[in-house]
């Protein structure tokens, strides 16, 4: 296979094609998502067949598919679901990256109860009409679709009367407003849907059984290993990588505080060493405790990670490592405390590391909550890992619109 994907490359690269024609010629080969059935555009290779096919075109020097909610959450939920209408209709122009996706499921009264979400979805003829508000939408002002849970069936107990739609944002009925975080970034936008269109044909999956759908793409987001793979080192020439780039600064900037959100672990060492504490007893036990932390979730990646490389779907083990990121980086702010003392309650230029601490302290509890809060972790850890009882629930089986809630 490598010999094939290095031959191929000599052949297709031309620096001086644009990043749309060269991903082009990716798709077409099938080397862009080689582990996709052959009919939609891959080689149906294995999981850790296709993760060496993008080391190989990240080692080769050429750019690779987009990154994004395209790629890693949209693609795999529609290719799993469908219908080939779907499938035909958008799985190439995302892995080219002519079309730009957000997401679309969190609503002010239905976050980590997803499934008690009051946007409604009427069918009026060749279109559904879409009203309600959705909220914490990373990338919402830009995308050309959404991916969107909507209620289509009020009888039906709450799980069952959701349905799945890929939403056209650009429309009258869309509306799209940032949200200032207390950090200062304004990463996420609510969405207020007022009467908008969706065509009936973009239902993903079958309507009422969004759910199944839903489902597939809170795995693929919950999942451990990093998907964007780094830029080459070096200088870059060519069309091809001055547009990639470009691409990737843009999608990364709604994203630049999340290595903050995550606790910067990594700062810890130095900045114990740069003000002259690391011999201090207690600074030292907090940051053994710390790696102990950083390694035992790396470990449990690589185990995850295993398990994709035999062929197997995302599954709760991913509910671990997003657990064990939010204790990371929670004793990371900790130790970030215990080091900076209440210089650390100072931004700007003159406070600790020009205000990162700062920031680290008014975003890691993000952390808990993005993603699924630790909260619904735990119990997707304790009933399909450990085998515990569910929860009662007192309103799985009642039909929704009999079930009390916000209004």
């Amino acid at each position: 296979m490598s010999a094939e994907l290095n031959e191929w490359i000599a052949t297709a690269w031309d620096p001086e094609l644009s990043l749309l024609e060269w991903r082009t010629r990716l798709a077409d080969a099938g080397w862009a998502c080689p582990a996709w059935p052959r009919e939609w555009g891959g080689r149906a290779l294995s999981a850790s067949a296709a993760d060496a096919v993008l080391e190989a075109l990240a080692a080769a020097g050429v750019p690779g598919p987009p990154d994004g909610v395209g790629m890693h959450l949209a693609a795999p939920t529609i290719l799993e679901h469908g219908p080939d209408e779907l499938r035909r209709r958008f799985l190439r122009p995302t892995v080219t990256g002519e079309i730009v996706w957000c997401q679309l499921f969190s609503e002010p009264g239905a976050g980590s109860d997803l499934a008690g979400l009051t946007t409604r979805a009427a069918p009026d003829g060749d279109v559904w009409h879409v009203s309600g508000q959705k909220v914490w939408n990373t990338g919402a002002a830009h995308a050309d679709f959404g991916l969107l849970l909507a209620r289509t069936d009020w009888d039906a107990p709450k799980h069952r009367g959701i349905t799945y739609f890929v939403l056209p944002m650009k429309q009258a009925g869309v509306d799209v407003r940032p949200l200032r975080q207390m950090n200062g970034h304004a990463s996420f936008n609510e969405v207020f849907l007022d009467q908008a269109q969706v065509p009936a044909g973009y239902v993903i999956g079958q309507v009422n059984e969004g759910w199944r759908g839903a489902l597939t793409t809170l795995a693929h987001e919950r999942r451990l290993a990093p998907t964007r793979r780094p830029v080459p080192a070096g200088r870059l020439p060519g069309r091809a990588w001055r547009e990639a780039i470009a691409e990737r600064i843009a999608a990364s900037e709604p994203h630049k505080w999340y290595p903050q959100r995550a606790g910067r672990p990594d700062l810890v060492v130095a900045q114990a060493i740069a003000i002259g504490k690391a011999r201090d007893p207690v600074v030292r036990q907090e940051i053994v405790k710390l790696v102990a932390l950083a390694w035992s979730a790396k470990w449990t990646a690589q185990r995850a990670a295993a398990v994709r490389a035999l062929g197997r779907p995302p599954g709760p083990e991913g509910s671990l490592g997003k657990l064990a990121s939010s204790a990371i980086a929670r004793a990371a702010s900790r130790v970030h405390a215990l080091l900076a003392d209440a210089s650390g309650m100072l931004a700007g230029s003159d406070a600790p590391l020009d205000g990162t601490i700062t920031e680290i302290f008014l975003s890691v509890p993000a952390i808990s909550i993005a993603g699924g809060t630790d909260e619904i972790q735990r119990n997707i850890v304790a009933e399909r890992i450990l085998g515990l009882p569910k929860e009662p629930e007192t309103d799985r089986d009642v039909p929704f619109k009999r079930v009390p809630r916000n209004t």
